[in-house]
């Protein structure tokens, strides 16, 4: 009987926990590693056009200074996103899935300027959202 009733003290204790475990902590630090990244790409790019090689006659051809401001708020929004997990807030699940999908998107189409480092942050990406989604709910656990 005490051990039953301590087990369920302890269950209930991880489930009213603020702080992000396992998966969720591991796509949270990712998140905000991904969104330095982003913020850095971002302000190089608003900050000197020649940094990045410009590409002509590319479907998605935006001027440099664009996609610097791009990659900025992308940056920003997903490091949000990531912290906002680490503190256990509900909507930080489905806000990192939406916000790396975005990033994932905008890097794909930033290949042509800077491709080994927007591979990079693909890969990121990607293991965010893999973390993500295998993650369990609280509310199932």
């Amino acid at each position: 009987m005490a051990t039953h009733a301590t087990s369920g003290a302890a269950a209930q204790g991880r489930q009213s926990s603020p702080w992000a475990t396992g998966f969720a902590m591991f796509a949270a630090i990712l998140m905000i590693i991904a969104g330095l990244w982003g913020i850095i790409v971002g302000i190089s790019a608003i900050l000197n056009d020649k940094v990045f090689v410009t590409t002509q006659g590319y479907v998605y051809e935006f001027d440099i200074t664009v996609w610097g401001w791009l990659h900025l708020i992308i940056g920003i929004l997903v490091g949000g996103a990531g912290i906002g997990i680490i503190q256990g807030a509900t909507w930080g699940r489905a806000v990192g899935i939406a916000v790396a999908s975005l990033s994932l998107l905008a890097n794909f189409l930033f290949i042509p300027h800077y491709p080994i480092w927007s591979i990079a942050i693909i890969v990121l990406d990607v293991l965010i959202i893999w973390a993500l989604v295998t993650y369990p709910s609280r509310v199932g656990a």
